[in-house]
């Protein structure tokens, strides 16, 4: 079926591409790789020198007097925040890292809303022009995909996954339950109406399919569970049902999933807003873990944000929009237990307009290099077509 095709028999049924359950069971295609990709957008600006904390810098302690307790030493240099500590043994297994002292191209104005669609475009000169999401337009640029290949997950419309290429999107509330007697209505109504009662027959099948699933799905829940870090997460919960339904899909023949997770901007009593944030993230990425299984071998998992945050905490114990971040990775297919990135110091001299951490490398060269590396794609389309005008630089070892 044409997606447009597909779009208008959704919004005949009264639903919304983002939210309906129409969406949730589609067949995906084979990508021509064998990896998975999962990005996961952390709404807010992270505080990254918070969650990966510079603790043997001079300057850190006295720009951070109440928010570097409760740390975990990683390298005798950085050490990480006390949250995350669910997954040390990633970090321990080389399968977790972050990069530091990064950012887009965007400057100064540090606007959520524009920090955020530049971030999801992937380059600032694409806002505002209708322009597509960096990770449609690398399904765009590879040869012979065909189908549903990517994912986007949760309620909102995200720029990432927008654009020509085909993505699928499911929200966690979405459901279909439909009564034998509700379905034989359904066919009576628009019987007359073949738009209708095409898309009503679909929306039977598929109800059909989800019942003859649910015990699968439990069945795998229990096996998820069983996996003993799985006992540090917070089950039942919306970003966990997000990993689960990310992690189902890409165990069958999805390769990109995105999603994202609200809870960053910590400009007052950022020890408790943080932590409950990084708990999450934490959740999210140990969901991923368990559900993958053995694909997680070859999965990576990359978390971004759309700026850092001020060097200096604040009066309310809390920090503002800033420049430079950290970006956190994940998975087997990644070279973890590491911090990548050239470190600027601290020194007020040394920040970005004395304020903020400086950044030293363009976030987006870290998914350029894992696209190149563990999806091989060229570094032609990469730099020409994916994220316009990026120099992706040196190649930072970040796959495995």
């Amino acid at each position: 079926m044409e997606r447009r095709e597909f779009l208008a028999r959704i919004a005949a049924l009264g639903c919304s591409a983002a939210a309906s359950p129409l969406v949730t069971p589609v067949a995906f295609a084979a990508a021509p790789w064998d990896a998975r990709m999962v990005v996961v957008i952390l709404r807010g600006a992270l505080d990254g020198l918070d969650a990966f904390r510079p603790v043997g810098d001079p300057d850190y302690a006295a720009l951070r007097p109440t928010l570097r307790q409760g740390t975990l030493d990683l390298n005798g240099f950085f050490g990480m925040n006390a949250a995350l500590s669910a997954l040390m043994p990633l970090w321990d297994a080389g399968e977790m890292g972050a990069a530091h002292a990064v950012s887009t191209p965007y400057r100064d104005k540090r606007s959520h809303f524009d920090g955020q669609d530049i971030l999801e475009a992937g380059h600032p000169g694409l806002i505002g022009s209708g322009s597509d999401g960096w990770l449609n337009r690398m399904l765009q640029a590879i040869p012979n995909v065909t189908g549903e290949t990517a994912f986007a997950i949760g309620r909102e419309q995200q720029l990432i996954m927008s654009g020509n290429a085909p993505a699928a999107r499911w929200s966690p509330e979405a459901s279909l339950d439909l009564s034998p007697q509700a379905q034989q209505l359904i066919a009576m109504v628009h019987a007359s109406d073949p738009l209708f009662a095409d898309a009503s027959a679909q929306a039977i099948e598929i109800a059909q399919s989800v019942a003859m699933s649910a015990q699968d799905d439990a069945d795998e829940a229990e096996m998820m569970m069983a996996d003993p870090m799985m006992a540090a997460v917070n089950a039942n919960q919306e970003h966990v049902k997000l990993a689960e339904f990310a992690a189902a899909r890409l165990r069958g023949e999805t390769r990109i999933a995105s999603f994202s997770i609200n809870g960053w901007d910590t400009h007052l009593n950022q020890k408790q807003g943080l932590q409950k944030a990084l708990r999450k993230l934490s959740d999210t990425i140990l969901t991923l873990r368990a559900g993958l299984a053995a694909d997680w071998d070859k999965t990576a998992v990359l978390c971004l944000t759309e700026f850092g945050r001020t060097a200096r905490e604040n009066g309310t114990k809390g920090t503002d929009h800033g420049t430079g971040g950290a970006m956190i990775f994940a998975g087997g297919a990644l070279n973890g237990g590491r911090i990548l990135g050239d470190w600027p110091g601290l020194a007020e001299a040394d920040l970005y307009n004395r304020r903020d951490l400086m950044p030293t490398r363009d976030v987006r060269a870290y998914p350029a290099w894992v696209m190149h590396d563990l999806l091989g794609l060229s570094r032609r389309a990469i730099e020409g077509s994916i994220f316009p005008g990026l120099e992706m630089g040196s190649n930072p070892g970040i796959v495995a």
